[in-house]
């Protein structure tokens, strides 16, 4: 190795190092907040305590909104990764004008702004007549959920041997047990991505989720806006820390099952 290729490893492994820093700072202060003694934001906290951890279970809406953007994360996550699967299928395989196009107009939300979605999803969906927050909501998360499974899927497909299936075929399988037993477990990874990130998002979404809320149906990121609007203290970072300990379980789970370097292939 050149001294100019060592200088340049070297530069590399400083803006990643620099970059990594950046981006786990907020989530280490928010953890370490969470465990404050006082209603203050201070660091350090002049002691730890388990004081805002223990307040939750006291927290009006808490319960309801949590269980609410589970319930909106885990159906809209279904729904996209059987969308998002038979999109990148058709987008792989389909030979047809515009398909470019399709696949552009398919990932679009990951490149608008929230705020731009939200609103005109929420125009289209008065003059639709679908106005009920809970179902509004379902159908705004899949949009926000879909991108994510068409992406993962799609670069997926594009290095699986479609000539497996027929090879299963021609040992006897129908066409959906060929697709059940090789194409599947292939995609498995792919799946277990594209789903894993679709969920977080959903769990995580702010700017689409304000336009559907309503008084009694709110998501968590919903509800601790009006926690910091009425009352600002570490209970917030305490439910913050809970999702980032969801993030984290998700990576946990993605690793014991497939294995992080895999699932960084796609």
């Amino acid at each position: 190795m050149t001294r100019t290729e060592r200088a340049a490893a070297t530069a590399t492994w400083i803006i990643a190092g620099l970059a990594v820093v950046f981006l786990v700072t907020p989530l280490v202060v928010t953890l370490a907040v969470s465990f404050g003694s006082t209603a203050v934001f201070t660091l350090p906290p002049p002691e730890w305590s388990l004081r805002w951890y223990a307040k939750l279970s006291r927290t009006s809406g808490l319960l309801p909104s949590v269980l609410t953007s589970l319930q909106i994360a885990a159906l809209s996550t279904a729904i996209a990764l059987v969308l998002g699967a038979l999109c990148a299928i058709a987008l792989v395989r389909g030979r047809f004008a515009g398909r470019e196009a399709i696949a552009t107009f398919l990932v679009s939300p990951l490149m608008l702004p929230g705020l731009v979605i939200g609103i005109a999803m929420l125009q289209a969906f008065r003059e639709m007549g679908l106005r009920g927050a809970w179902l509004s909501l379902l159908v705004a998360h899949v949009v926000i959920a879909l991108p994510y499974v068409v992406r993962t899927v799609v670069g997926a497909l594009q290095l699986f041997d479609f000539a497996l299936i027929d090879a299963a075929r021609t040992l006897g399988c129908s066409y959906l047990d060929a697709v059940r037993k090789v194409m599947v477990p292939a995609l498995a990874p792919a799946f277990l991505t594209s789903g894993m990130f679709a969920f977080l998002a959903s769990m995580d979404n702010y700017p689409i989720s304000i336009f559907f809320t309503d008084a009694w149906t709110k998501t968590l990121p919903i509800q601790m806006l009006q926690y910091v609007e009425e009352s600002p203290d570490p209970t917030i970072a305490a439910i913050s820390s809970g999702l980032i300990l969801l993030a984290v379980i998700a990576l946990l789970i993605g690793d014991r099952l497939v294995g992080l370097k895999r699932l960084a292939d796609f």
